[in-house]
């Protein structure tokens, strides 16, 4: 009988539901979350059919500490075990963080959603780790009038922020960024009192998107670890049914001018 011809064929997997530790600054032993894994390889026909337990049994031994370091090992493990010539792995989880309120300092826990990406190709070899988190904050809304009493007020705003890097950086360090160059941040619990000093804060003091997107750029510039990043942020005004959003972007290619 003719042997079948060989091809490389993509497959994948989407949303696996899976309990693991991830990587924290303020936890030595990581979080505890749930994260949904997604998965894409390149792989030769004849190993289409025991693909996905091969996966499953890597994901098993990997589970713990994901992060920078451990997605960097892991990654090769996928294709060998695979034999795949791509493979990208993405976990996506949601992260928690406390935070003490401005006036009442009660604590609150507020969640981030997060993405740990990792790919790599059978032509290098250097496995290339992403985290990206989404990070709400308050900022000006861009046609308030400081001129006129109560003339200032604000807008959430969503700040994405994408980082690559071969070391660990954690989440708690970006949402610190997004926190440091806001309007202001957002929290899960406010006290009548912290409610008082928000408010009045968000009319006397102004802070577009614009400018605060331009100052955690300028900070991510000197994170001397990072080898790329990008910065987005959508605003949702009060006035109208649309967002509205800026960017930018430094590939770790290409050096920022």
């Amino acid at each position: 009988m003719k042997e079948e011809k060989r091809f490389m064929q993509d497959v994948g997997m989407t949303d696996l539901p899976f309990p693991m530790r991830v990587t924290s600054r303020d936890h030595e032993d990581g979080q505890s979350t749930v994260a949904k894994i997604s998965i894409a390889a390149r792989i030769m026909h004849d190993f289409e059919a025991t693909w996905i337990d091969r996966f499953m049994q890597i994901i098993h031994q990997h589970r713990d500490r994901i992060g920078t370091e451990t997605l960097k090992v892991n990654i090769l493990d996928y294709m060998k075990e695979l034999n795949a010539t791509k493979v990208k792995v993405d976990f996506n989880y949601p992260f928690f963080i406390e935070k003490t309120t401005p006036v009442s300092k009660e604590k609150c826990l507020v969640r981030y959603f997060c993405t740990y990406s990792a790919s790599v190709a059978k032509s290098d070899l250097k496995p290339k780790v992403t985290l990206k988190i989404n990070a709400p904050c308050i900022t000006t809304y861009p046609v308030s009038s400081p001129d006129k009493p109560g003339g200032l007020f604000g807008q959430m705003s969503v700040v994405d922020i994408e980082v690559q890097s071969q070391k660990d950086i954690f989440p708690e360090d970006l949402v610190d960024l997004v926190d440091k160059n806001a309007l202001m941040p957002v929290y899960s619990y406010l006290t009548e009192e912290d409610q008082t000093y928000l408010i009045q804060k968000v009319h006397s003091s102004s802070k577009t998107s614009v400018i605060m997107v331009d100052e955690i750029k300028e900070d991510l510039a000197n994170m001397r670890e990072i080898d790329g990043y990008s910065v987005t942020c959508s605003n949702f005004g009060m006035l109208h049914s649309y967002s509205t959003f800026i960017g930018i972007a430094k590939s770790m290619w290409i050096p920022l001018s």
